[in-house]
């Protein structure tokens, strides 16, 4: 399929948020969808996996969350514990607050975009970003009606923001995919997320992948797993086609 691409730049409280942009080249418009990118940043991989969004039939936005601090980009192929540093400096600096603020930017910004459908917006996050996709979700109810989380962290937490308390307001469906082993995650994570969306009463499903480790959806990561990396990705599109089309 031909795609349709394109840089942009949007006008935040903050500053200026560049990113980009993948729909069909023909037809539309197209429901649209928000991929949030993980602690490692914005970088071609992350442009390759929202063309496969687009490819699906949505109009993917891609922002670049960092710029807040500057033009950040990590070479991963030569990753080491000086690189680690910075990418989790760069991750502790955005907040929740932070994240609501620029996605209202971003929505209003795709109800401008002629290729975006109007109506409810889908969204994605990996690893530092399911608590945004989480937080969004409950902020934004009445827009964004179908949220993902893939190992998503700080989903709950100690903290008065966490994003747990604010499940009771969700309008739409969730869906959280987890590694089965995971640094990031503690134990209790998974359990107490499934008791929590019970008692909310949101539209939800919670899988963990067995065999897999944190980054399993990435394939220049060597935690990929190819299976369970596709079944997530059938979990995301079944998500998106019946909430969002």
């Amino acid at each position: 399929m031909e795609l349709w691409e394109q840089d942009f730049v949007i006008d935040t409280k903050a500053g200026h948020m560049p990113g980009f942009t993948a729909a069909p080249a023909e037809g539309g418009p197209f429901p649209p969808v928000i991929f949030y990118m993980d602690a490692p940043g914005y970088r071609e991989e992350l442009r390759n996996m929202a063309r496969r969004i687009a490819k699906a039939g949505y109009f993917c936005v891609l922002p670049d969350m960092y710029y807040r601090i500057g033009t950040l980009r990590f070479d991963l192929l030569n990753r080491n514990d000086a690189m680690t540093k910075v990418i989790f400096a760069a991750m502790d600096h955005l907040t929740n607050e932070m994240v609501v603020e620029d996605t209202g930017c971003m929505l209003a910004w795709i109800d401008a975009q002629a290729k975006a459908k109007a109506g409810p917006v889908g969204c994605v996050g990996h690893c530092m970003s399911g608590r945004y996709v989480t937080t969004v979700a409950a902020r934004f109810g009445t827009r964004i009606k179908a949220a993902a989380s893939l190992y998503g962290v700080g989903i709950i937490t100690d903290a008065e923001d966490s994003p747990h308390l604010l499940l009771d307001q969700i309008q739409g469906e969730l869906y959280y995919g987890f590694a089965e082993v995971d640094q990031h995650v503690a134990d209790h994570v998974v359990p107490a997320l499934r008791e929590t969306l019970d008692k909310a009463g949101a539209a939800h499903r919670v899988e963990v992948f067995e065999g897999t480790a944190h980054g399993f959806c990435f394939s220049e990561r060597q935690a990929y797993a190819p299976e369970a990396s596709e079944a997530a990705w059938a979990r995301l599109f079944d998500l998106w086609e019946r909430r969002l089309k």
